[in-house]
């Protein structure tokens, strides 16, 4: 018989004590998967005293996590969170003392992703990380093992399941962007500081892994282009449903020519199509396979159930002997992409807040033709002579710097109260 895998735990928060309660109450049930017992031996957080709904009393503690190297487990489990500190010093030294590691730490991937991945191959241990991504949507054993035959041309997806939680319920009640945070924060959705979420990072941190695995490139957030949902407005909401889409923040990365393309932005996406029809606190991923086509991905992508499933079903396949290059290639392979993404050619959603009066409409008109902008649709409700007043507009496909050109020239006018808007539309 196998002898049993033993394994450690760093960070018993929401995620890390669903992990230790499913390796000690469906032990058998996992050896029957896995070959082979899991065993709970050993664990770490910063309060020992806390109160959890899991029992380790039994099990081998810790206070410093990095003391965890030292026992006798097989796979180091972190959990804890961060790029740097404890979560860093605890997985580095955990591959170097030839021990496989399973983490959650998309932050600690996206800064560091390649040195550890790296460090696994050189020491022949695995460093898995399905949890990392998108929480119970395998999406990265799908792209690292099970969508390489034609390679991969994009992958889009809702990454953070705030901020989709945020615009959907913009949608649902009409309130405001900083109403609806208020709320999402009351509910457990969002943090006490958002910005990470808000401010795109943390689709960023997954996109840098997601963008590895489909592309072999090295993860590098100074690659991106990243916008949040801050300035998004229930008018922008409502004009996007009038228009035939919806507002969704999208991590994007595609092929151009000799380098990838990645950006976090929200972006109009189409009604009745799969990423538009994602709610709630969701996340979704389209991965487009070549000649295979599009694959869609959908699930929870955080809470402890999805979360701590992820991590389970790499503890199984480090079980079974999984072991291979973390990110699908060597780690010496992985390609540099450090230019940011160029201008991008496509229509665009276009809101302007103006004065109500004579002639503002010709001058946005004229601006725009004076950047070889042209406008495929609009959408004009005047209020009263002299009020602010929202002109909408939809553009025919051009290039984002001319958009932008004609925007920052627009803004400089008496006649408009604020930043013109611009969103791009995603076609699928």
């Amino acid at each position: 018989m196998n002898k049993p895998l033993r394994i450690a735990v760093a960070g018993l928060g929401t995620v890390g004590g669903g992990v230790a309660s499913v390796l000690l109450t469906r032990g058998k049930e996992l050896e029957e998967r896995a070959g082979r017992t899991l065993e709970l031996v050993g664990v770490s957080a910063r309060d020992k005293a806390k109160s959890r709904t899991v029992n380790v009393s039994k099990i081998a503690w810790e206070n410093d996590a990095r003391a965890l190297v030292k026992s006798d487990a097989d796979v180091i489990v972190e959990l804890i969170g961060g790029e740097e500190g404890i979560a860093y010093d605890l997985v580095k030294s955990a591959l170097v003392a030839k021990k496989h590691v399973v983490t959650a730490n998309k932050a600690l991937l996206a800064y560091h992703g390649a040195e550890l991945a790296a460090l696994a191959e050189e020491n022949n241990v695995a460093l898995k990380f399905e949890a990392a991504a998108a929480g119970g949507i395998p999406i990265v054993k799908a792209l690292r093992e099970s969508l390489i035959a034609y390679g991969i041309d994009s992958v889009r997806g809702i990454l953070n399941g705030t901020c989709n939680y945020i615009l959907t319920q913009m949608e649902a009640t009409g309130q405001s962007f900083g109403d609806v945070l208020k709320d999402a924060q009351k509910l457990g959705y969002a943090e006490a500081d958002p910005t990470l979420d808000v401010g795109g990072g943390d689709t960023a941190h997954k996109l840098a892994v997601l963008s590895a695995l489909a592309f072999g490139v090295t993860p590098n957030l100074k690659s991106m282009k990243i916008e949040g949902i801050e300035h998004i407005t229930p008018d922008d909401i409502r004009f996007a449903r009038e228009f035939g889409y919806r507002i969704k923040l999208l991590g994007l990365a595609r092929k151009r020519g000799d380098h990838i393309d990645q950006r976090v932005q929200p972006a109009m996406v189409k009604l009745a199509t799969p990423l538009a029809d994602v709610e709630g606190p969701f996340n979704a991923v389209v991965a487009n396979a070549g000649e295979a086509g599009p694959f869609f991905f959908e699930g929870r992508g955080a809470g402890e159930a999805p979360t701590a499933g992820a991590v389970i079903a790499d503890l199984v396949d480090i079980a079974r002997g999984s072991v291979g290059a973390p990110f699908g290639r060597p780690a010496k392979r992985l390609t540099r992409n450090d230019t940011q993404p160029g201008p991008r050619s496509c229509a665009f959603y276009l809101r302007f807040e103006v004065l109500d009066v004579p002639g503002v409409l010709a001058e946005i008109a004229g601006r725009l033709s004076e950047s070889e902008v042209s406008i495929e649709s609009m959408i004009q409700r005047g209020r009263a002579p002299g009020e602010p007043v929202a002109i909408v507009m939809i553009t025919h496909e051009c290039v984002e710097t001319s958009v932008a050109s004609a925007l920052k020239a627009i803004a400089a006018s008496a006649k408009v109260v604020a930043k013109p808007c611009m969103i791009p539309m995603e076609s699928r």
